[in-house]
């Protein structure tokens, strides 16, 4: 980025969380998953009038076993993979018109231990991804599920733990309002920039499947850094890896997923793809990347994926590109700033969070692959003053 010919007085970068407008608060609409080359099983019963779900192995081992059943069966059923499914593979299932929606998912790995997910909604959420930090040590058989019992059909089934609603998690609609964007890192645990809940009163957040939970204070943050992590009870979503391995580079293509301009945009998440323009930001924060990926006032604190799904940064904010040009003469284009992702992980250990982490390897994804992983685990935040 080339400097100013002299110091500017006035500030040069714009804050991406969104204060001012009205918000909406219905559930976003789910993206169907796009076909990609997947083994698919047919359950017993196939319906075709039915959508497939995948279940997506991103535990970083190769599984020799996929079970997929009803939730609340007492056993796992068949195995359904006729093959091993490699690390970043996908599975593509359809299930019976009378399965429902719920299913529980295990994946037994190479290595005899498995990962599990419990009571997925897959009418909801038609992209499942198995996370280091989803495994455990292997066990045989499946538990008995613990449940209340249920009403007699066909009344549906109670609200698991996943989708029971937190008390007091409710808007005031009187509120001046802020927003933003957050991932989830850990469990119940929601990572987004300071600045973002800085001088709140509450903070809410929307999870991918339309729920509303509210935050528990305090947040532990980092003013220099420009991070907070948020304890966010109700489960808020699968926690998404961050990339271990190797650096990231100059010229790295990057993608982008929040809330920009929430009440004139669309409600749901928005994608944006670019580079990684500089490994520095501005005037050499050696704390930031600079990036190309469009972002605007809302996608504070969203993650900023590399192109296998993993998180390098967190996005924190753009060169103030009117002020640029009243004193330059030239409007800069696409010079946005992230939070590099060793920084967020050295802030999250400091505060006892353990996040997953995932070495970038093989052939890269495409950007909608890329937003299907972030999907069920980017929040929107509303910061009510």
């Amino acid at each position: 980025m080339c400097r100013p010919r002299r110091a500017l007085r006035l500030p040069l970068l714009t804050a991406l969380s969104l204060a001012g407008f009205a918000l909406a608060w219905g559930t976003p609409p789910g993206r169907p998953a796009t076909a990609q080359p997947a083994a698919t099983a047919p359950a017993e019963g196939e319906s075709r009038t039915r959508e497939p779900f995948r279940v997506i192995n991103r535990t970083g081992q190769e599984a020799t076993a996929l079970h997929a059943v009803r939730s609340g069966r007492s056993d796992w059923g068949r195995n359904l993979l006729s093959r091993p499914l490699a690390p970043g593979g996908a599975f593509v299932l359809r299930p019976s018109e009378q399965a429902g929606c719920n299913f529980d998912i295990r994946l037994v790995l190479a290595d005899g231990r498995e990962a599990r997910l419990v009571n997925q909604d897959i009418c909801a959420n038609r992209t499942l991804t198995m996370e280091p930090a989803q495994v455990v040590a292997g066990a045989h058989g499946k538990p008995a599920p613990v449940r209340p019992a249920e009403p007699a059909p066909p009344v549906p089934a109670p609200a698991t733990a996943r989708s029971a609603p937190v008390p007091g998690a409710r808007i005031n609609p009187g509120a001046r309002v802020a927003s933003g964007t957050g991932f989830v890192v850990a469990r119940d645990r929601v990572l987004t920039n300071q600045h973002v809940i800085d001088r709140c009163d509450r903070v809410l957040v929307r999870t991918a499947d339309g729920r509303l939970l509210a935050a528990v204070p305090p947040a532990r943050v980092d003013r220099e850094r420009d991070l907070a992590v948020l304890n966010v009870p109700g489960d808020p979503g699968p926690p998404i890896a961050f990339r271990a391995a190797p650096p990231v580079r100059r010229g790295e293509g990057v993608v982008t997923y929040g809330f920009p301009l929430s009440g004139l945009l669309s409600s749901g998440p928005t994608l944006t793809t670019g580079e990684v323009s500089a490994l520095a930001g501005l005037r050499d924060n050696p704390r930031q990347f600079q990036i190309s990926a469009p972002v605007q006032p809302g996608n504070s604190g969203g993650p900023l994926l590399d192109r296998w799904g993993h998180v390098v940064g967190v996005v924190v904010s753009k060169l103030n590109a009117q002020r640029v040009a009243q004193h330059t003469g030239d409007i800069p284009q696409n010079v946005n700033f992230a939070v590099k992702g060793t920084e967020a992980l050295a802030f999250l250990r400091g505060a006892g969070v353990t996040p997953a982490l995932a070495r970038s390897q093989g052939p890269e994804r495409g950007a909608a692959e890329v937003g299907e992983v972030a999907h069920p685990s980017t929040v929107f935040i509303r910061c009510e003053r």
